[in-house]
């Protein structure tokens, strides 16, 4: 019978954001199915000249999510009854822009669309670029602290560790944003400021845990 003992390593880093991701949630509704794509895709070319209009190019922004339904409008009818009745369609889009973190850029981005005619909502979220380094950086954590944890327990226990038997990761999408986020409503954008706000997002907190098993003798 073999001899196993199974740790559970956890990593666990905090990193400096260095990207800054601005999403715009768009909403287009008319009673005409062809009026409300032709409103959808005029206001993604609004946002792409803005975006141009403060330095980037306009395949810079990046559609996330994209929904078109219909809409029904709830009424009581003579008999009080409540009914619903075909109210046309809404048509609900994100994109976003990612770009090196600089506040005077973020407020340029800002100030050129509050020159539009739409107002988008606007979520501004603090990641980082290089995704892969903060993966890799985990998983060495995590690897050395269950080497560790094992040793003890192999020499409070007075067994040997072994060789390494197996690895067990899940490999799930890390969530690499700090938990500070900047919103805009839709009637703030009506404020055409390019003042740069002095904000510095907390530090991303992340970790991962990997099962590693070894022998023990």
């Amino acid at each position: 019978m073999e001899h196993l003992i199974r740790v559970k390593g956890t990593g666990n880093i905090n990193v400096k954001p260095n990207l800054i991701v601005i999403t715009m949630n768009l909403e287009s509704q008319h009673y005409n199915y062809d009026k409300t794509m032709e409103l959808a895709a005029d206001s993604v070319e609004i946002l792409q000249n803005a975006i141009e209009s403060a330095g980037f190019d306009k395949k810079d922004l990046k559609t996330t999510s994209f929904n078109i339904k219909t809409h029904y409008e709830s009424y009581r009818d003579n008999n009080d009854n409540y009914r619903s009745k075909f109210d046309g369609y809404i048509c609900r889009q994100s994109l976003k822009i990612e770009f090196d973190f600089d506040t005077e850029v973020m407020s340029k981005v800002f100030a050129a669309i509050a020159k539009t005619q739409i107002s988008p909502q606007l979520d501004i979220q603090f990641s980082v670029k290089d995704k892969s380094v903060i993966s890799e950086r985990l998983l060495v954590s995590a690897a050395k602290n269950a080497k560790h944890k094992a040793e003890i327990l192999a020499k409070a226990s007075g067994v040997i560790l072994g060789d390494l038997v197996s690895i067990d990761y899940n490999w799930s999408e890390l969530h690499l944003y700090s938990q500070t986020r900047c919103g805009v409503e839709e009637n703030c954008m009506a404020v055409q400021s390019s003042y740069a706000p002095g904000i510095e997002p907390d530090d991303i907190k992340v970790s991962d845990t990997v099962l590693f098993v070894w022998e023990i003798k």
